[in-house]
């Protein structure tokens, strides 16, 4: 009989020559200036940044060429800046010439309008905003808006708001509404004394009529005198 043997052990393979040549690469990029890295996922590129190709709208302030106008309408805010003591065409992006949009939205909602005055703001809720000027102006030379009221009461409300914030004559406002208080089924169109204390020359025109559900102010905003 033949004795059975042992099998020695199985004769082990080779590394790739492949493990071999890495370090030698790694060497040849480091002479050559070359290193590399796994792309950072969180800092988006150029092409695929949400900001690539955008044009950003840093003014707070409306604008009255026509996108200006379209987007007041759709928003329903209008911001004005007249914190210099005027309102100057080139700023709101009209021509010299121009006499200024007419902004109407009855039927569709109110704007809210701030006027931004040397002191302080002048704000109102309204559904018609109007601009005065001359096409030889490089300003308006008022801004005239229209506020509403659904009762006499709401009405004077308004009234002496417009005293304590723009310092509309008080003795004028108290003497029409005693008046209108004791006719409130009459009529009237007053213009109360103007305020300044905002730093603009601010008028309310009232047009009042018992016989109608809605009484209206016209607020007169210009440049002080």
């Amino acid at each position: 009989m033949t004795p059975n043997r042992n099998a020695g052990p199985a004769p082990q393979r080779r590394a790739p020559a492949v493990v071999l040549l890495l370090p030698a690469l790694a060497a040849a990029l480091a002479v050559g200036g070359c290193t590399l890295s796994a792309p950072d996922p969180a800092t988006p590129s150029s092409a695929t940044s949400p900001t690539a190709g955008s044009t950003v709208k840093t003014s707070e302030f409306s604008t009255l060429d026509a996108a200006g106008v379209e987007t007041i309408r759709s928003t329903g805010t209008a911001r004005l800046d007249m914190s210099s003591g005027t309102l100057d065409k080139e700023s709101v992006r009209v021509t010299p010439d121009s006499y200024g949009p007419e902004i109407n939205t009855r039927g569709s909602g109110k704007i809210n309008l701030t006027i931004v005055a040397p002191n302080g703001e002048i704000t109102g809720e309204t559904d018609r905003i109007r601009f005065n000027t001359t096409d030889k102006r490089a300003d308006f030379s008022e801004v005239t808006y229209f506020l509403t009221a659904a009762s006499a009461e709401e009405f004077f409300a308004l009234i002496r708001d417009g005293v304590e914030r723009y310092g509309i004559d008080a003795d004028s406002a108290e003497r029409w509404i005693s008046s209108t208080e004791s006719d409130p089924e009459g009529k009237s169109d007053f213009s109360i004394t103007s305020g300044t204390a905002t730093g603009l020359d601010v008028n309310y025109d009232l047009r009042y009529d018992g016989g109608k559900d809605t009484q209206v102010i016209i607020v007169h905003v210009r440049p002080a005198a």
